[in-house]
């Protein structure tokens, strides 16, 4: 892995407007960052990232299938109660799950480490499946990429191919005035067209629940699939939380997926394989065991997005934390494991996962060490 200072094409900002990329930057700062791009070898690609995500991803799945019929672990993932038969129901039924992203701290050498699995809401998408594609075709034709460099992106022909495994139609819901989640969720909704589904968007406020159970548009029509870009632990909680067992309704990603979308995961798969090369020791904060992290630890929410409420410590010494409004279900403890530094900036590395297939990798870089909702998008590529 080494970086590479290419400089920005004059006119990225004019191509991003025509390919739809409307969030390129955020509040004012960039988000899409291409002055520079990550190049990796195809070995560091395929034995360094891409077979552990596969198995990672199968030891999660596993992880599903133990947690499902034991109340005790869907509880210490912060799972409510009243939520437990509608995860239960969609494991039995197998219903399909869509996409996550595997968040690694990893530097091209040395097995990666998974810091959290994304499984239920990652954005990032876009950027990685189109606009990162896009800087690579155009990067090689004008001459600024030397023939045969490639990319580790199959996001975006994965998406559209398993949109049809699952078949539709498929409705498509998320707070419409979050620029980065609309700009998320249309293009998934177009994977779906493209995949030869019906689709239609309705705005989160919009989304409604029938005396049937069914969850509807704003003119009562209901609907049969819906995909929606809001977390499961704030779904639970709402005022329908306790009627999604019953609901006709099938859900992209689905309730099942409730049981990867927290840190509480984090100790339970290193319990499962404690010594894995690809995970960090991990315990709950209650675990008398955490002390054998010593002096040295990140303590996290079970549920927190964002890095929100992380805090670092190197040493018995804070080395970073970050303000939030989680931490009400407890926190883990997981092994110090910095991530790598180039220029000045921490760079993390996110695994895509289109059904159970690695699909493609996004990297985000922070001046910070603990990745925030400032981070910036940098693309990479395969060198030849």
């Amino acid at each position: 892995m080494r970086r590479l200072a290419l400089g920005e094409r004059p006119d990225w900002r004019a191509q991003a407007a025509a390919a739809g990329f409307t969030f390129h930057s955020l509040d004012g700062a960039p988000y899409w960052d291409e002055t520079h791009a990550y190049a990796f070898t195809l070995d560091e690609i395929e034995r360094g990232l891409e077979a552990p995500s596969a198995e990672l991803h199968a030891l999660c799945l596993a992880f599903v299938d133990r947690a499902v019929g034991d109340a005790a672990i869907l509880a210490s993932l912060g799972i409510p109660g009243h939520a437990f038969e509608a995860v239960r129901a969609s494991w039995r039924r197998r219903d399909p799950s869509l996409y996550g992203r595997l968040d690694f701290a990893w530097g091209g050498e040395g097995p990666a480490k998974l810091l959290e699995y994304n499984a239920d809401t990652p954005t990032a998408l876009y950027e990685t499946g189109v606009f990162q594609w896009l800087w690579l075709e155009d990067s090689l034709a004008r001459g600024r990429l030397p023939a045969g460099t490639d990319q580790f992106n199959a996001v975006h022909d994965r998406l559209v191919a398993r949109f049809r495994e699952i078949g539709g139609p498929v409705a498509f819901t998320c707070m419409e005035a979050a620029p980065e989640d609309r700009g998320t969720v249309a293009y998934l909704q177009d994977c779906a067209h493209q995949a030869g589904l019906a689709t239609r968007f309705v705005p989160l406020e919009a989304v409604a629940l029938d005396s049937a159970g069914a969850f509807t548009d704003a003119l009562g029509a209901p609907l049969g699939t819906l995909f929606k870009l809001y977390p499961w632990e704030w779904a639970f909680r709402d005022a329908f939380g306790d009627r999604l067992a019953g609901t006709p309704t099938r859900f992209l990603e689905p309730p099942w997926k409730a049981v990867l979308s927290t840190k509480g995961l984090l100790p339970h798969l290193w319990a499962m394989a404690p010594g894995h090369p690809n995970l960090l020791p991990a315990y709950f904060e209650d675990d008398p065991r955490k002390g054998a992290l010593g002096a040295s630890f990140v303590r996290k929410p079970i549920l927190s997005r964002e890095g929100a409420n992380v805090l670092m410590v190197r040493d018995g010494a804070v080395l970073a934390r970050r303000d939030g409004p989680y931490g009400a279900e407890g926190h883990v403890r997981q092994a110090l494991c910095a991530l790598p530094v180039f220029a000045g900036q921490h760079v993390l590395a996110g695994s895509w996962l289109v059904g159970d297939v690695p699909a493609g990798l996004c990297l985000r870089e922070s001046p910070d060490p603990i990745t925030g909702n400032a981070a910036r998008f940098v693309p990479h590529v395969i060198a030849p």
